[in-house]
């Protein structure tokens, strides 16, 4: 959402992270060359240590996680093919279509429950017959976090034990992996193994400016570098951004919890409101519901103050990241206080 007004504590979201001197620094002095032609060092240097940490064969640099899931979703599934994937999610509702209007794929979408999991009698009620009548179906897509929720892990096991019993494939949307991974106290590359191919985010909470990797198993990860090219996602010294990813993996994966603290801290906080209420996060996204009877004059209020929020889902959220910490959240709440007095 755009802002016309200066926005002091920005709470829209995880993406409006700016990068930080250290982060700077690294891009400035970043080795680079062609990666069209695989020329850039520092690229090849974040693909390897994404793979390696993820635990699969191989990664693929992209511009936006828009790009790095199309990209995931096309190396799995061919023309008139179809992904089962839930209605709230990422790769079904916010991505413009893009795996239907530019991949030729069929989704389709199945309710996601409360906590964000698909129920498996949906899944497996989901997929096709073998039948010239329908679409083939050939890959089960799941995101984690959704909603700032964490799915749990024997939930994703049966999940994807359910998928290869029906030889489907498995992707991740893991924009915010490394906040599941973090709350959940796991290595990542044990929070992602039961996956295909996972699209990470850099540029969310980690706090790079651009970019996105698929990481996955070495024919995928081939395969989706073909599709690179054709979406246009090519680029060419991008070891300058690159190096920004690098930089957030070395530096910013465990502060994720800052983020995670300051995000419940806030929600009690909102909770302490009249006419108030606010989930308490798994990770670093708060939904908040206002009684209807405050709601005029509040967008006003909170524009006059500095603080950014997106209304989403009917609900307001707030996102917490590196740049709003804990004086940010006074501040901002201080100044919402003054209207619910």
């Amino acid at each position: 959402m755009r802002s016309n007004s200066p926005i002091t504590y920005d709470f829209r979201s995880d993406t409006v992270t700016r990068p930080s001197a250290g982060m700077r620094r690294a891009m400035a002095e970043a080795e680079v060359g062609d990666d069209v032609y695989g020329d850039d060092p520092t690229t090849n240097r974040l693909e390897a240590v994404m793979a390696e940490r993820l635990g699969k064969d191989k990664a693929l640099y992209l511009p936006s996680g828009t790009q790095s899931n199309l990209a995931g979703l096309m190396a799995h599934c061919g023309r008139g093919d179809e992904y089962i994937v839930g209605q709230g999610q990422h790769t079904y509702r916010w991505e413009a279509g893009g795996a239907a209007v530019l991949g030729s794929i069929q989704p389709q979408p199945i309710v996601n429950q409360p906590d964000g999991t698909l129920a498996l009698a949906d899944i497996e009620a989901a997929i096709k017959p073998d039948d010239s009548h329908y679409a083939m179906t050939r890959l089960l897509a799941l995101e984690n976090t959704i909603g700032g929720r964490v799915i749990p892990m024997a939930y994703i096991h049966e999940a994807t034990a359910l998928a290869r019993r029906h030889g489907l494939g498995c992707h991740l949307d893991g924009a915010r992996a490394f906040n599941a991974s973090v709350a959940l106290g796991i290595p990542i590359a044990e929070l992602v193994a039961p996956f295909d191919t996972i699209s990470i985010c850099l540029s969310k909470g980690l706090g790079a400016p651009v970019g996105s990797v698929l990481v996955g198993n070495a024919d995928l990860i081939d395969r989706a570098r073909r599709v690179r090219k054709m979406l246009g996602g090519g680029m060419r010294q991008v070891g300058i951004l690159a190096a920004a990813g690098l930089y957030a993996l070395e530096h910013n994966v465990e502060r994720l919890a800052e983020d995670h603290a300051n995000a419940k801290e806030l929600a009690r906080q909102l909770c302490e409101l009249p006419g108030v209420t606010a989930n308490v996060p798994d990770t670093n996204i708060v939904f908040a519901t206002i009684d209807q009877a405050r709601i005029d004059g509040l967008a006003d209020h909170l524009q006059s103050g500095g603080i950014g929020v997106n209304t989403t889902y009917d609900k307001q959220r707030w996102v917490t990241h590196m740049d709003v910490d804990g004086s940010a959240i006074a501040g901002a709440m201080g100044h919402l206080k003054t209207y619910f007095h």
